[in-house]
């Protein structure tokens, strides 16, 4: 039996507060080395706030948030990014008004001019998502919902990252884009990639996730291998209110 992947982030007995609202109630959440981790959960539950508190957008007011041995409790945000974390916002976090080709070079936090991108990782995000080679020159704001969703994981991606939080990438999606955004994840995955991703569609997460966490009312109240809750339809209607399968 294979030992369990040292967790490269963790998030112990972490509390958020949003002025008077008490967001976050003790969030015990392990995010494995090396794999994608679903965060599941109705609206509400806490899942975006878990992302923005452990980016730093949101300061814990309470508990431990530490990544491949740092604490990160207490930092600020660009501290957070330069330890090698990306966050993809559900708003994706665009400039609509620079092109596809400005939008990537301001995510490349080491590159001054386009040519210092590095041309293979460059080339091989043009093979995840065409969309962003075609619409190099074009404002991102003329782009449809799905080309802006794929030039937000593509900022993420230009330099590599240690981890990718992402939030509902396949939000208002339609199927073609979501087969394509999966397709995408796949790739990552092989690259030894972290990745913690939010997500409302339960195929996505089906096809895509090794381990998942369930969050309820500010607290993680499962958490086990996604093939598990995949093939347990009464786990699922206890923890989502829904089956997977109902949703394919």
């Amino acid at each position: 039996m294979n030992a369990p992947l040292s967790p490269l982030l963790s998030l112990e007995d972490v509390h958020t507060h949003i002025g008077a609202y008490h967001i976050l109630h003790g969030v015990d959440l392990d995010v494995p080395r090396g794999q994608l981790t679903m965060l599941l959960g109705r609206n509400g539950a806490g899942k975006t706030t878990t992302l923005r508190t452990i980016m730093g957008l949101w300061q814990a007011s309470q508990g431990r948030v530490s990544f491949d041995g740092q604490d990160l409790t207490g930092k600020s945000t660009p501290d957070v990014a330069a330890l090698g974390i990306a966050y993809v916002p559900e708003n994706m976090g665009i400039f609509a008004d620079l092109s596809v080709k400005e939008n990537m070079l301001l995510a490349a936090r080491s590159a001054r001019r386009i040519e210092d991108i590095d041309t293979t990782r460059l080339e091989w995000i043009f093979s995840l998502f065409p969309a962003i080679k075609k619409f190099w020159l074009h404002p991102a704001g003329k782009l449809s919902g799905g080309q802006k969703q794929m030039l937000a994981v593509s900022r993420a991606i230009v330099e590599p990252r240690k981890l990718l939080l992402i939030d509902e990438p396949s939000k208002g999606l339609a199927p073609a884009i979501i087969a394509n955004m999966i397709a995408a994840f796949r790739e990552l995955k092989q690259t030894d990639t972290t990745i913690l991703l939010v997500e409302q569609n339960f195929n996505f997460a089906r096809q895509l996730g090794d381990t998942v966490a369930v969050m309820d009312d500010g607290k993680v109240v499962h958490r086990g291998s996604m093939a598990e809750l995949a093939e347990d339809e009464a786990l699922q209607t206890r923890l989502l209110g829904l089956s997977l399968t109902a949703h394919q």
